[in-house]
């Protein structure tokens, strides 16, 4: 589908991220189903302004994964939204869906950070439309610095 090999890592990994997550989730108590489903949106809608199903319709998509269509930015930076609220968890020990919905607010948060740092260094935004059909036109090096600026 034209995914680069880093991006086919970063997915590999994220799959890892999100496993702990939901460990964590699992061990506060929260129920899978639809409290996954709001806590993902609440972390979604924290770091990149978008619900999940904002998301998806932001990038065309109907029934496509929403991580298999993020570029690799918008994969670490959703990775990195669950890796902090992962490592938050295991510090406070939240029981129960509300605890762990401040939780997860907090650890988006920090995705969000780096999300604005991102775009004001670069001068534009992080979050994309394109989505798996159209990888294809991204350029070689697909958010990554150019090199011979630095």
């Amino acid at each position: 589908m034209g995914y680069s090999e880093n991006w086919i890592n970063q997915r590999i990994k994220s799959i890892e991220v999100r496993k702990a997550l939901t460990d964590q989730w699992d061990e506060s108590g929260v129920s899978q189903g639809q409290e996954y489903a709001v806590l993902t949106d609440l972390m979604s809608k924290t770091w990149s302004g978008m619900t999940t199903r904002e998301y998806k319709k932001h990038k065309g998509l109907k029934t496509e994964s929403l991580r298999d269509n993020m570029t690799n930015t918008e994969l670490v930076l959703n990775m990195l939204a669950e890796v902090a609220a992962t490592d938050i968890s295991i510090v406070r020990q939240p029981k129960g869906f509300r605890k762990s919905a401040v939780v997860a607010k907090e650890g988006a948060k920090a995705a969000k950070a780096a999300r604005q740092q991102i775009e004001k260094s670069t001068g534009k935004s992080v979050i994309s439309k394109l989505n798996a059909k159209k990888f294809g036109q991204l350029p070689l090096k697909e958010n990554n610095s150019n090199d011979k600026n630095y």
